[in-house]
């Protein structure tokens, strides 16, 4: 060991007027490996020797396992806990992060123990390999003040395993509150909306199996807290009433713990779109005065009814109908509405009632006065109808609309009746203007729609579960209420902006619409409630079959969600997390070397490790 001449006393006062030369220089050795002179250190060896003699990623291990299951490609965490993650996510490097051992400082090491990872890279595989790969660079405090570096490749193996919510979705009475939901009508537009609602929003999500029934749905959650969840969102979509009840399954004496199963009983108001109603004197007097003879405009969490005279507006909250329930005059069905030809119309300008509310500019420049004659009239004589109508705006001659005859109508609340027999109450109200090949009448109109939907995964209950003439007889009637659903989505574009409506084969087929989904070329007679290409979503796959390049048996479904990690990273770059590309990953050395380093680097997801 060489040690300078000049060595300073420390037991003398230091004299601030001394150079650095007069003062004398710190005491070195030489490295015990290559021999240049260095500060002394525990181990007598010089950085890059060191690095080179050393291994940062002792006790850490290179190799794990993650838990993904196949039914809703979720991954095990820990303590019975299932999280979604997508592929190249941070949370999914977070987990991954908290499966490698050996990263956390444990109890009782010293400062050889200390280690920090300052970056993570998501490294490319190969898709069906059933691998993910990172790469981490960590540091390390090998000896006093000496700081390394190394970079090496961590391997996840990803294993099949059933969450509990899937083991609980093939088990029979698996389930632990039950949502019944229930509307006393004799059709099921309003169910088929309100799939549409749950389909937007997700609200199944977390059901294990949903049944229809001829009057509703039956959902099954395995806890409470989500069936809580999903009568949460029915009530912000529907006018409803809740009544709960619960059944002692089994207890436990000992630990005072009770098994319980819920039932939730969910009422839906039997008002419908496009209904005719005749209001309680007092009712109509809260909402604006309007007038008692409304239609439904739409049913969200509240009624919007409309004047089909004077287009004023009005709203019926949902504990003003509970407390006073009414049933509509005519029901929206197929059998009570008549089909009329437009034959012309005159703006209506209304003077302005002081005793009712306002009715607004927009919706007063809607109102016409409305020639039609019944489409089976035509050809047989000339009678013909004029009646003022809020849809006046959107007919043109020629137009194809649907209505109420009041004429031959027989109308269930008494003083309703009365009015309509003297002549009080208008000859026809009509309810919405039909489009495309339904206007025409062509027998394959609903193959020519431009639009489809996504439907729920659902099975039949056992009342809907027969055979014979009356199955049949079932079966025509829903694809007659899905029918009459399209066509109330097809006239309302207010209802189509609450819902997914995609492309069908058609447009897809053509490139563009034509006839009555093309651009509008009449500015005068502008319809606004016309469906068009902009309102269609992209990208629907109903065909349940798998192409031929995709059929790779039954682990292909785990298999093609690991497809789109072959991708560019743009999700890991989303993240702000490195990603190894393809051509880079197949040259990637499983451990780098280690390098000696001057400081401590900045720590990568310290929150997780």
């Amino acid at each position: 060991m060489e040690i300078s001449s000049h060595a300073i006393n420390p037991f003398l006062p230091e004299d601030p007027n001394l150079q650095p030369s007069s003062r004398g220089t710190t005491a070195t050795i030489l490295c015990c490996i290559c021999g240049i002179s260095i500060s002394p250190n525990p181990s007598n060896t010089c950085p890059a020797c060191l690095a080179s003699q050393s291994d940062v990623t002792r006790g850490i291990s290179t190799e794990a396992t993650l838990h993904q299951c196949r039914g809703c490609s979720r991954w095990h965490q820990e303590a019975g806990k299932w999280i979604g993650c997508e592929l190249e996510s941070r949370e999914l490097m977070a987990l991954c992060l908290s499966n490698v051992s050996g990263l956390k400082k444990r109890k009782g090491d010293g400062s050889s123990g200390r280690v920090r990872l300052v970056d993570a890279a998501w490294v490319w595989t190969e898709p069906h390999s059933m691998r993910l790969k990172i790469r981490l660079t960590i540091q390390r405090e090998v000896v006093s003040g000496t700081i390394l570096q190394q970079s090496f490749i961590v391997t996840f193996i990803v294993r099949n395993q059933q969450c509990v919510e899937c083991q609980a979705a093939f088990r029979q009475g698996s389930w632990k509150s039950l949502v019944q939901v229930r509307q006393r009508v004799g059709h099921k537009r309003t169910f088929l909306y309100l799939e549409q609602l749950i389909l937007k929003h997700g609200a199944h999500r977390g059901c294990l199996s949903i049944e229809t029934f001829k009057d509703g749905m039956d959902f099954y959650f395995p806890d409470k807290g989500k069936a809580a969840r999903f009568i949460s969102f029915l009530e912000d979509v529907v006018p409803m009433k809740v009544k709960s009840s619960k059944k002692l399954i089994g207890t436990d004496d000992k630990s005072n713990v009770s098994n319980y199963k819920y039932t939730n009983l969910v009422e839906i108001c039997t008002l419908c779109k496009d209904d005719l109603l005749f209001l309680p004197k007092k009712l109509a007097l809260s909402i604006g005065n309007i007038s008692r003879l409304v239609l439904v405009k739409n049913v969200s969490n509240v009624i919007h009814v409309i004047d089909p005279l004077s287009g004023q507006t009005g709203n019926i909250e949902s504990d003003a109908y509970w407390r006073d329930p009414f049933r509509p005059i005519i029901t929206a069905a197929r059998t009570r509405l008549t089909r009329y030809v437009i034959l012309g119309k005159e703006p209506v300008l209304l003077e302005r009632n002081a005793s009712k509310k306002a009715v607004g500019k927009k919706q007063r420049s809607k109102l016409a006065l409305v020639t039609a004659a019944r489409e089976s009239d035509l050809g047989r004589n000339d009678s013909q109808i004029e009646e003022r109508s809020q849809l006046g705006y959107l007919m043109k001659s020629g137009d194809v609309c649907v209505g109420y005859d009041l004429t031959e109508a027989q109308l269930v609340d008494d003083e309703a009746e009365e009015l309509r027999s003297s002549g009080k109450l208008p000859d026809v109200v009509f309810v919405r203007k039909l489009y495309g090949g339904v206007a025409t009448g062509e027998s394959d109109a609903a193959k020519k729609r431009m639009f489809k939907l996504q439907r729920l995964n659902v099975k039949k209950g056992e009342e809907e579960g027969g055979r014979g003439k009356k199955a049949k007889k079932d079966v025509d009637m829903e694809n007659a209420d899905e029918e009459d659903f399209l066509q109330e989505l097809e006239a309302d574009r207010e209802m189509r902006t609450r819902v997914n409506i995609y492309k069908s084969d058609v447009a897809v087929t053509r490139g563009e619409a034509s006839g009555d989904y093309g651009p509008k070329d009449d500015d005068e007679d502008e319809d606004d409630q016309k469906i068009t290409l902009d309102e269609l979503l992209d990208n629907l796959v109903l065909d349940s079959k798998p192409d031929a390049d995709d059929a790779m048996g039954e682990e292909g479904n785990v298999e093609q969600t690991f497809a789109g990690f072959v991708g560019e990273g743009e999700r890991a770059a989303k993240d702000n997390i490195g990603y190894v590309g393809r051509d880079e990953a197949l040259n990637l050395a499983t451990k780098d070397s280690a390098q000696p380093v001057t400081e401590w680097g900045k720590a990568f997801f310290d929150d997780d490790l």
